[in-house]
């Protein structure tokens, strides 16, 4: 694999994993929305962490949520999610840094760097999936109590730490994915066998050498 392609890979997962840290404090998951509110006096923004709230005069103040078992099902899978996340990035880059060719770690065999590589590659596209799994199931349960005229509770809209989100998810599975194309099964330095031929047997005549020089002009009876 090209040397670069493989560097600007490793940056893209890289890249990923720290905006997965970045998304994963921020505040703003989910943000009160303002649709048929005339007057708008307080903002409630939550994420998986805590729950905010500010008035129009920039007073704000958060709550960290009390209990785990009290949360819905799909905050404490969102939560597990993106700690999986954080994690496999962390083997990812790990793996990546040994695999690369630039790399010196691991010693000059390329096949086993390359196979290392592909593990990182591996490790990145997991981080990938687990933080669209996360955002995208998040999202769905704002939209889905947005547009539920049943739903009596506060509606929501995305916020930009989903958006940060979903950023995160996309570098780290195009990464993943060119680092997977680095993993060498076969090494291109193998010697082609070839069949054995024996060398094929002369047989020597030990019969006495017959000289063949030019014909005699003499018959055998001129010979004295």
């Amino acid at each position: 694999m090209n040397p670069a392609v493989e560097v600007m890979a490793f940056l893209l997962g890289f890249l990923g994993w720290i905006l997965v840290g970045v998304a994963l404090p921020n505040r703003y998951w989910k943000v009160s929305s303002v649709d048929g509110n005339v007057i708008t006096t307080s903002t409630i923004y939550e994420n998986l962490w805590m729950s905010c709230a500010t008035d129009s005069t920039g007073v704000h103040n958060c709550r960290d949520f009390q209990s785990l078992l009290a949360l819905s099902g799909y905050i404490q899978a969102s939560r597990a999610l993106m700690i999986a996340s954080i994690v496999m990035g962390f083997f990812g880059i790990i793996a990546t840094l040994v695999g690369m060719q630039c790399s010196k770690v691991g010693g000059e065999n390329y096949v086993l760097k390359g196979r290392v590589a592909g593990i990182g590659g591996i490790f990145f596209l997991l981080q990938g999936l687990c933080t669209m799994i996360s955002v995208s199931w998040y999202a769905f349960n704002i939209t889905q109590e947005f547009f539920d005229p049943l739903y009596p509770g506060t509606k929501y809209e995305i916020g930009e730490g989903l958006y940060i989100g979903w950023c995160s998810a996309t570098l780290a599975i195009c990464g993943g994915s060119c680092l997977m194309c680095s993993c060498k099964l076969e090494s291109t330095d193998e010697k082609v066998p070839y069949p054995y031929q024996p060398p094929t047997q002369i047989t020597a005549y030990s019969g006495p050498v017959i000289s063949q020089g030019p014909p005699s002009q003499y018959g055998r009876n001129q010979y004295v």
